[in-house]
């Protein structure tokens, strides 16, 4: 059983961060002096029961699928015989990665760790991904936050369809969330089907600070030039700040719960079915970048 034994540390004058290798390389923690900005609702028994939580990498998509078949990079895939995470729709989502055991940590300093996975070698993942391909992780803490680059590279002749993403489960150290000021920059809103598939419409939506009050969030936005999500409440907030790569943002803030997620993804929701994803060619790779600052 993975414990926070397993897990390693990375850290920055008051800033340090964890994360577990053996359990999918899942982000546990990210404190600031004592302050934590990473929520854990159901804790890594719900991760590992194929539930999200903290700040995991959810890939090769993020997100759901419309249905349980693409076609991507010229290649037919069937999943209909496959066990995936599904939503309460049943459809299948946030990819194959969750818990996923194999991650290798290639090196590791005080504010730094590169981890790898080869996904190629995993012929269970490879029949609902069938593009083989290695997923590199560098996380750098600095000060006052973490910044995490993602890097896939395709490891065969065959090109490999981009639609990764992360998905952190944001808390601050003081203030229900319905006093958290919600700032948003900017964007486009995608406009969702009633089961969270995107119909290919999309409107502006203004910048806007205003309290989170009772409002919740399931909603994807196309990002513009500004490109930073925050909460704050009473001097402490927490921003991700959206880097090369990542185009879309998902804001998730379900009812009953003291979190906000502020998802950074690299192509649209359902973009493997709809062919709406970058594809990177054998021989080269495709990076995206974000991070995560806090202030307390």
């Amino acid at each position: 059983m993975e414990t926070t034994n397993d897990a390693i540390e990375i850290q920055h004058g008051d800033l340090r961060a964890a994360f577990l290798p053996p359990l999918g390389m899942l982000g546990t923690s990210l404190r600031l002096g004592e302050a934590e900005f990473v929520a854990l609702p159901g804790g890594i028994e719900r991760y590992r029961a194929g539930h999200e939580t903290g700040l995991p990498l959810l890939a090769p998509w993020a997100n759901r699928l419309s249905q349980r078949s693409y076609r991507a990079a010229g290649v037919d895939v069937d999943l209909s015989a496959l066990e995936l995470s599904t939503d309460p729709n049943g459809l299948p989502i946030h990819g194959t990665m969750t818990a996923a055991r194999g991650w290798e940590v290639i090196e590791h300093s005080s504010a730094r760790f590169v981890a790898r996975f080869d996904y190629g070698a995993r012929v269970d993942l490879l029949a609902a991904f069938p593009f083989p391909h290695t997923i590199t992780v560098i996380a750098n803490a600095f000060d006052g936050g973490l910044r995490v680059e993602t890097t896939v590279e395709p490891t065969s002749d065959r090109a490999v369809p981009v639609s990764f993403g992360w998905h952190p489960y944001l808390r601050l150290p003081r203030g229900a969330r319905a006093s958290w000021t919600l700032t948003m920059p900017a964007m486009r809103r995608c406009l969702l089907d009633g089961r969270g598939i995107p119909t290919g419409e999309r409107v502006a939506s203004d910048a806007s600070t205003d309290p989170i009050g009772d409002r919740t969030f399931d909603d994807l936005f196309e990002l513009r030039e500004e490109r930073v999500l925050s909460a704050e409440c009473d001097g402490a907030e927490v921003a991700v700040h959206f880097g090369a790569g990542y185009e879309y943002a998902q804001i998730y803030a379900p009812p009953g719960e003291e979190f906000v997620c502020f998802e950074p993804m690299t192509a649209v929701v359902n973009g493997l079915v709809t062919g709406a994803c970058p594809t990177v060619e054998p021989g080269t790779r495709f990076t995206a970048e974000f991070a995560i600052g806090c202030q307390s």
